[in-house]
């Protein structure tokens, strides 16, 4: 079996934060978020991975390379014309795949747990196609299934009138008899190849289409607040199965209580509290300040006389400015500091398109 992980797309509902960086590469946990879709796919027993990727994406293919680190082969694989649908993405890769079956993940879906028991449903139940199914509050923004009698009947995309408030999540394996339905999909009102179209036409057409409920977390991360639930459930899961490890240096006057990770060079000064659970990368230098649970702040990042907390925290990002920061991303560069530091006083604000301000 191989693997088909998307990481293309435009991520529109995140800019500015993805004026800079693809969405796939956003790190969570401070881990990117492609790197836990790749090791998903790895532990379900798949290392031939292809990776759909924007055209003249070149970022990507530098950040994963052939794969080996997580014992795989990794080929990216352009989807030509740019992002037009699910189901386009499967076009675009079909000479990788061939005839064989293949797990079909979307890179921006977080999941607790193991992607291994979909891939034995779909082999023990002699399936054509299995989608993986999660009970949501807002079922119009996905593909809703309708269920009869323990049965997929039928696939809608974005309903405005969901059937039922399951979404089918980004986790779908098929066989070879997808691709008649793939190729004969049609763009849909809003100009995309759907993948619900794919799974209704499989459907319509008798084949053995089943489902497996996804019982722990799932987490599409579209949105900002949902990039900031899903930090805080993988550190939550990261607290759960792991010690807490400091290979920076602590200040004896520092209080560090809960599980905290810190990574090499990184410098936590005098009077800080660092409150668990918290993920704090190489290089960084934090004084005077307090971080509370559910934050990760990257790498040479410096926080000085500042509070923050269930916030993401990018590279390079420089914080000194007496106030209480949460939920919020702060991007790679970023300067959050005082008003007070400059004349005229008050707040001299820089903002991109589609920023969020709140003072």
């Amino acid at each position: 079996m191989k693997a088909l992980i998307t990481a293309g797309g435009r991520a529109t509902r995140l800019r500015p934060i993805t004026y800079t960086i693809n969405k796939h590469l956003i790190p969570l946990a401070n881990k990117r978020m492609l790197e836990y879709a790749i090791e998903k796919a790895v532990e379900a027993g798949i290392t031939d991975i292809g990776i759909n990727v924007n055209p003249g994406d070149a970022e990507i293919p530098e950040f994963v390379g052939d794969g080996s680190r997580w014992g795989a082969r990794v080929a990216c694989i352009e989807q030509a014309g740019g992002p037009k649908g699910l189901a386009h993405i499967l076009k675009s890769a079909r000479q990788f795949i061939g005839d064989e079956p293949f797990l079909f993940y979307l890179g921006d879906n977080i999941i607790l747990g193991s992607l291994r028991p979909f891939v034995e449903k779909f082999r023990k139940d002699n399936l054509n196609a299995l989608l993986a199914l999660s009970k949501v509050r807002d079922p119009q923004r996905f593909g809703v299934p309708e269920l009869r009698d323990g049965r997929i009947v039928r696939v809608e995309e974005k309903p405005l009138e969901p059937k039922s408030d399951y979404a089918v999540t980004g986790i779908y394996v098929y066989d070879r008899n997808v691709w008649p339905a793939v190729e004969a999909a049609e763009p849909s009102p809003r100009g995309e190849y759907e993948i619900s179209d794919v799974n209704s036409r499989l459907i319509a057409g008798g084949l053995a289409v089943g489902y497996s409920e996804i019982t722990g977390w799932w987490k599409d991360t579209g949105k900002p607040e949902d990039l900031l639930e899903g930090n805080q459930l993988l550190l939550m899961e990261k607290a759960q199965r792991e010690d807490p490890r400091i290979d920076g240096s602590v200040d004896p006057a520092a209080v560090i209580q809960g599980k905290v990770w810190i990574g090499k060079g990184s410098v936590i000064g005098q009077r800080t509290l660092v409150r668990g659970p918290v993920a704090i990368g190489e290089g960084c230098r934090i004084e005077n300040s307090y971080v509370g649970p559910y934050t990760s702040i990257g790498n040479r990042v410096e926080i000085y006389s500042t509070e923050v907390e269930h916030s993401i925290i990018f590279d390079d990002a420089d914080l000194n400015c007496s106030k209480r920061i949460v939920d919020s991303l702060i991007g790679m560069n970023a300067a959050v500091v005082s008003a007070h530091a400059t004349l005229p006083s008050g707040h001299k604000l820089i903002i991109g398109d589609n920023a969020q301000v709140e003072l």
